[in-house]
């Protein structure tokens, strides 16, 4: 493959970091978190290496799912600052070489949402059809509800005008008619209006389901529903031609595939995959490589410039809904054996490090795996420090406690405000900020702060990782994964060791010693044959 026109396909070597702006830096004492703090937090984003910002939902709302309840598209929480804050922010991270994406929740809003007080108010409200509306449920509607143990149904009824309305996950999240063409008109200024303020894109939330509700209304001559994804798409270029759309589709390849556009690549950017990771956590629960080695071989090439976003742990549950049951149940037993640490029966809520019982190399192989393989790596907040969950917490809310940035057992450096108003507490035990933080990390050459800014640099050094051709070699034991990335002239082997256990392997390298560009360090191989410590992680440059 050879490298072109990179500059204006920026997403493909981005390095994107997700976070939650009230979880992660006070900046007016109140408890919350805010554009205010974030902005004094922006050189933790330059050092570390970070070239894109990924904000979950920061626009008003009653908070009731964590902001993703949406009362108004044009606007900032109160408790998260004003627009001129955000503003403010945007043009920072620019100055400092950074983007700038947002959530954008087209499926549903929150019942508090203006367009839906009114809608309820009467079946001839002109935003009555905003919303999905039935005299009884359909049987043959869609199925299935997103948090059982929270809803029964899709359908909930509304006495004041008799009828039920559509909810895909809550029932104060009413879903939008996307095959209504104002929704839609709507949802295109909502997107214009943030791209004019600096944003260079959005992850748009939850796609197959908004496109499910627009396929499944029972009326005539309804549009193709990914003709909608598609205008969004083509909506953006108009306006921003560098921008990106980031979808999650947490679907089969095959499926997934269709989402990009079937071919074409005018739907989504990137999409997450979402069934390598879970092969990925099958993989370490078994000490083998194989179930990765599996899905990437079956893993699409996306069409023309879209690619796919790689990550380890995102801001939900850790959903392990692709696996199958027996399968799921081995990586429960692994990483999740208590009740309390399972959710929904198909995910975990659980960070990456208690998971691997605070291996340092365990965990330092597996984000060495996030920056090697072909796709745009994406962190979540607190993963380069190696932060831990608070099961003491509600369900999801587990992986969403503060920032932890300094070794204060009260306030973590994320607030001097009493913690009982932060938006959840911060871990106990291992994990407590006392033992985990970014000031102790930062100057540790052995942190896991200090691992993770590596990789970020040799990542940004290497442009056959995000841009070069895959090829899986094989390898003799099964506990490990060799592949390279190829562009025309170079290539990256990275070799990664799932078990516990030195081993062997054959690299597919010449004879001779090769630089490790992870350590530097000189290593040998002999009649093709190459020792892999326990756990270990390997990346070898050659001209080819």
């Amino acid at each position: 493959m050879r490298l072109t026109k990179t500059s204006d396909l920026w997403w493909k070597n981005a390095v994107v970091y997700c976070l939650d702006v009230e979880t992660f830096q006070d900046g007016n004492g109140d408890g919350c978190g805010d554009f205010r703090g974030l902005t004094q937090r922006i050189g933790h984003f330059e050092r570390l290496g970070v070239t894109c910002l990924w904000l979950m939902p920061f626009l008003p709302t009653p908070d009731r799912d964590d902001g993703y309840d949406i009362t108004d598209y044009y606007s900032v929480d109160p408790r998260l600052g004003t627009l001129g804050d955000f503003v403010e922010f945007v043009r920072t991270a620019r100055d400092r070489g950074m983007r700038v994406i947002a959530d954008l929740v087209v499926n549903h809003t929150s019942d508090k949402h203006p367009w839906f007080r009114s809608a309820r108010e009467s079946r001839d409200s002109p935003y009555r059809d905003w919303y999905v509306w039935r005299d009884e449920p359909p049987a043959d509607g869609p199925e299935g509800v997103v948090f059982p143990d929270q809803e029964t149904s899709l359908w909930e009824y509304d006495e004041r005008t008799e009828q039920y309305y559509l909810h895909r996950f809550y029932k104060h999240q009413p879903d939008l008619n996307v095959a209504n063409p104002a929704v839609r008109e709507e949802m295109a200024k909502v997107m214009g209006f943030w791209l004019e303020l600096g944003l260079s894109g959005f992850r748009v939330d939850a796609v197959p389901f908004f496109l499910e509700t627009a396929g499944s209304l029972d009326a005539p001559d309804l549009p193709d529903p990914h003709e909608y994804l598609a205008d969004l798409r083509a909506f953006m270029a108009r306006r921003c031609g560098d921008a990106v759309l980031l979808g999650e589709v947490n679907l089969p390849y095959e499926d997934t595939l269709r989402y990009f556009g079937d071919g074409v690549g005018d739907e989504l950017t990137m999409c997450f995959d979402f069934v390598g990771m879970q092969a990925m956590y099958l993989g370490l629960a078994r000490g083998s490589a194989a179930p990765l080695v599996d899905a990437l071989a079956k893993r699409p090439e996306p069409p023309r410039d879209a690619h796919w976003a790689t990550f380890v742990r995102n801001h939900d549950e850790l959903t392990l809904d692709k696996l199958s049951e027996d399968e799921r149940a081995e990586v429960f037993a692994a990483f999740g054996p208590s009740p309390d640490m399972q959710l929904y029966g198909r995910g975990l809520r659980r960070r990456l490090p208690p998971m691997l019982d605070g291996d340092p190399r365990w965990i330092r192989m597996v984000y060495s795996l996030l920056f090697s393989l072909p796709g745009t790596p994406v962190l979540y907040y607190g993963e380069e420090i190696g932060m831990g969950e608070n099961l003491a917490v509600e369900g999801r809310f587990s992986v969403r406690t503060p920032m932890q940035w300094q070794p204060d057992p009260v306030g973590a450096g994320f607030s001097p405000a009493d913690p009982k108003t932060f938006p959840a507490p911060p871990p106990s035990g291992p994990y407590a900020p006392t033992a985990v933080n970014v000031q102790s990390q930062r100057h540790d050459p052995d942190s896991l702060l200090s691992w993770i800014t590596l990789l970020i640099s040799r990542y940004r050094e290497h442009p056959e990782l995000p841009w070069g051709d895959l090829t899986l070699l094989p390898s003799p034991d099964a506990a490990v994964l060799i592949h390279r990335c190829s562009t025309d002239d170079t290539s990256i082997t990275a070799i990664h060791n799932f078990s516990d256990r030195e081993t062997t392997t054959t690299p597919g390298l010449p004879d001779g010693p090769h630089t490790d560009l992870l350590t530097r360090e000189t290593v040998e191989v002999t009649t093709g044959h190459l020792t892999v410590p326990p756990y270990g992680c390997l990346w070898f440059h050659q001209s080819t």
